[in-house]
């Protein structure tokens, strides 16, 4: 992948953001929504809240929705021809999605759930871990999400933020220790997490309740919790039906759906 790009007149260093977004935007690709479909892109994790919620939707209105999750690779272009709806993991992700999908600008987003950083362990727990201390022990292995300057995920910096949460720089530097893999995303983070048979994964709520036969869920601590949010942004040009998908999201039967996976706002 392209981090930097080099001119005639000196070299440009990019940030991560504006590095994917100068490998995934086209400008010749033009941007027409309005198809009938309400159709809605972003990272995987939310989408499967999502579509419970777009299947009690669509049948109501008769209007279908299409839920594309996924690495923003495998679906940018298509995003940047027909999204209605992006969605952002967390704050960063959204900022940095802006930088591709050029007809969404930061005034439309709008955040509208939130989810707290948990711990996933194997189903059994059998390594009985209960917290955030539990994971500072010698003989455990664990994954975290990271987006490592070249991918963008809410995951990025999540662990970080969980260790340092009490300003100790050596809860930091032994959780580091401890990490066997600092994933591309949540998808290579689970694959991750089974292939090195680790024993923690830092992650978010709907991993673990949407694969209960694999994974457990552990709390973290109040004192350590972090929590972030999910974003949408409708387009502009978007169907007219799409402003009604979000009000139904986050209305209060959209809640109750939302939090069978972890989402509260």
């Amino acid at each position: 992948m392209k981090i930097a790009k080099i001119i005639a007149l000196g070299t440009v260093l990019l940030t991560p953001a504006a590095a994917l977004a100068d490998t995934l935007y086209d400008p010749t690709i033009q941007h027409q929504p309005q198809d009938g479909v309400v159709k809605l892109y972003g990272a995987g994790g939310p989408h499967t809240a999502f579509q419970k919620v777009a299947d009690v939707w669509q049948k109501r209105s008769g209007t279908p929705v299409e839920i594309i999750a996924g690495p923003e690779s495998r679906w940018s272009r298509d995003a940047q021809s027909d999204a209605d709806i992006i969605w952002g993991t967390s704050e960063q992700s959204m900022t940095a999605f802006l930088q591709t999908y050029k007809t969404f600008s930061s005034d439309q987003v709008e955040p509208i759930y939130l989810r707290p950083a948990i711990i996933a362990v194997k189903k059994g727990n059998p390594k009985n871990i209960k917290g955030f201390d539990d994971l500072l022990q010698e003989d455990i292995k664990i994954v975290v999400t990271e987006g490592a300057g070249v991918y963008n995920t809410s995951g990025t910096g999540t662990w970080e933020d969980v260790a340092g949460r009490l300003g100790k720089l050596e809860d930091v530097a032994t959780l580091r220790g401890n990490i066997v893999d600092f994933a591309l995303g949540s998808g290579a983070s689970f694959r991750a997490f089974k292939d090195l048979e680790a024993d923690a994964w830092i992650t978010w709520p709907n991993w673990p309740l949407t694969n209960p036969d694999e994974l457990e869920l552990v709390e973290i601590e109040p004192e350590r919790r972090i929590w972030r949010d999910i974003s949408v942004a409708v387009a502009p040009n978007a169907s007219p039906e799409a402003r009604d998908f979000v009000d139904f999201l986050i209305s209060e039967e959209g809640q109750e759906i939302m939090a069978t996976e972890g989402w509260v706002r």
